[in-house]
């Protein structure tokens, strides 16, 4: 198989059930919410740029990101089902995710298991990130 035989295409919709089997190939399932449709389908609903990679129409790929198209695209999933890995199908989604919101930077928190693998790809690492998961964790000062 080689990467040409990829399509790799902007969907505007992606099936629950057809991202979570990607996510449950590429590892990533363990740390998304894939026994709680509700929410997987809301995550799908809205996410505004979805780029996957198919091969024989089976998705193998996936990119799910959020973007204002000018000044911050947040690439919040980037699966590749494990059994496709190593052959530069990741790279290839956050290329055509990149270049689908051209003037934005893109922008992503790694999965620890993945944190080597985006310098290798060209992208920068950034430390100065920020992640508040609950609200009542925030330290707000009365005046």
């Amino acid at each position: 198989m080689s990467i040409s035989q990829i399509v790799f295409q902007r969907e505007l919709t992606l099936n629950a059930d057809e991202f979570i089997d990607v996510l449950s190939r590429s590892t990533l399932a363990e740390r998304r919410p894939i026994n709680d449709a509700e929410r997987i389908n809301d995550m799908l609903q809205n996410a505004n740029l979805i780029v996957t990679a198919r091969l024989d129409n089976k998705l193998i790929g996936v990119s799910r990101a959020l973007t204002d198209f000018s000044f911050c695209t947040y690439l919040s999933d980037l699966a590749v089902d494990e059994a496709y890995q190593k052959m530069g199908i990741g790279v290839r989604l956050i290329a055509e995710t990149k270049k689908l919101s051209p003037k934005a930077k893109l922008i992503l928190l790694a999965a620890p298991a993945a944190v080597n693998y985006y310098p290798k790809t060209g992208m920068t690492q950034f430390s100065h990130c920020f992640l508040l998961d609950n609200v009542d964790d925030l330290i707000i000062k009365e005046k």
